[in-house]
């Protein structure tokens, strides 16, 4: 089960992910932050960095040099990271499936 601190982190991290496009939007100007395939190249990114602090948290727990609590927390992480992104997927292929049923 996630801790309220892996909880608090993901919600962070979300929260930097969609900042340049919340300023934007409330400053009524156009969107001159990444674009969405630089957001998602990011979001995969920190993916494949919490999965690999998870490994390495792991190895150093077989190892006998980490606390249990870092392992636990480094794959709540990676989890959360998980599901958020397959939670984006699942929107962007629904949003194309939408947009396929449009008449022309």
């Amino acid at each position: 089960m996630p801790t309220p601190s892996a909880a608090a982190n993901a919600y962070a991290s979300l929260a930097r992910l969609t900042e340049p496009l919340g300023k934007s939007l409330a400053a009524s100007e156009p969107a001159a932050g990444p674009s969405f395939g630089a957001l998602l190249k990011n979001a995969v990114g920190a993916l494949n960095e919490a999965s690999r602090n998870s490994d390495a948290q792991a190895q150093a727990m077989a190892a006998g040099k980490a606390n249990l609590v870092d392992v636990v927390t480094a794959v709540a992480e990676t989890e959360v990271a998980i599901d958020t992104l397959v939670s984006v997927r699942d929107r962007v292929i629904h949003a194309y499936e939408e947009i396929m049923k449009m008449p022309i």
